[in-house]
């Protein structure tokens, strides 16, 4: 007796924000390859976005656009990303800048600034798109809110401490969430890499002390953009579920937490 074909999964609308390059591109793309449909969300490179849609396997993907830390803007991209995709049934939370700030040598204008701009799109802007998310995830009947986090946010960031902090805000954010929405049957996780091989990491992982960076680990190396978005990928899955309020560390070992 054969075992009679299984249905072919749904398709997915998965909205990625900060999706134009690095980590985000792996996370759309990742998505995009298991048949999900995608919004790949900008903040002020169209044509990196462009570049990354017309790359995506799979057809059905959108883009949308807004400043992660205008809380208008974000309501409105997260509403048109549900309207241009039909549903919304994944958020993964993304996006975010990371400012060198460190207080013996940082002006007050300059740490003011770092402050502000950094808890505005790494916290603020993640539980903006989140409250803008939920009542999309509730109408498909429940989903997942993904967010990237750091493991910034439990070794501590002497030179970035605003990027500390918002990620270790984030995390907690998450939890909190996790807690509210389980009901509603919403997951609520967190992925947390250390150095990741992109764009934004390169001058550091190319520099005079890249090869330090790379000995954190016991693999020798850096995460590559593809081993985070298979986490993101996995926690984002229905079998993951349970898991919600979960944070796993992408970081080879490099920080390990009690």
């Amino acid at each position: 007796m054969t075992d009679s074909p299984r249905p072919e999964e749904p398709s997915r609308a998965v909205l990625v924000t900060g999706a134009s390059r690095g980590i985000g591109r792996a996370i759309a793309r990742a998505f995009a390859e298991q048949g999900d449909r995608v919004a790949v969300h900008w903040s002020t490179s169209r044509e990196r976005a462009e570049q990354v849609l017309a790359q995506l396997p799979g057809a059905g993907h959108v883009l949308v656009q807004a400043d992660i830390a205008d809380p208008e803007a974000v309501g409105a991209m997260v509403d048109d990303a549900a309207r241009l995709l039909g549903r919304l049934d994944v958020l993964v939370n993304n996006a975010g800048v990371f400012t060198a700030h460190p207080p013996l040598e940082t002006s007050w204008a300059d740490w003011q600034a770092a402050w502000s701009r950094t808890l505005a799109v790494n916290l603020v802007g993640a539980a903006n798109a989140t409250f803008r998310a939920v009542p999309h995830l509730v109408a498909a009947g429940g989903g997942a809110v993904v967010n990237v986090s750091s493991r910034g946010a439990f070794r501590g960031e002497p030179d970035n401490p605003a990027y500390g902090a918002s990620k270790a805000g984030l995390n907690a954010f998450a939890q909190s969430m996790a807690l509210a929405l389980a009901p509603q049957n919403i997951s609520v996780t967190c992925v947390a890499p250390g150095f990741v091989q992109t764009e934004m990491a390169r001058e550091v992982l190319d520099g005079p002390g890249g090869d330090a960076v790379r000995a954190q680990s016991p693999y020798g190396r850096v995460a590559r953009p593809e081993e985070v978005a298979s986490a993101v990928l996995w926690l984002a899955s229905p079998a993951a579920r349970f898991s919600t309020g979960t944070i796993i560390d992408v970081n080879g070992a490099s920080y390990l937490r009690s």
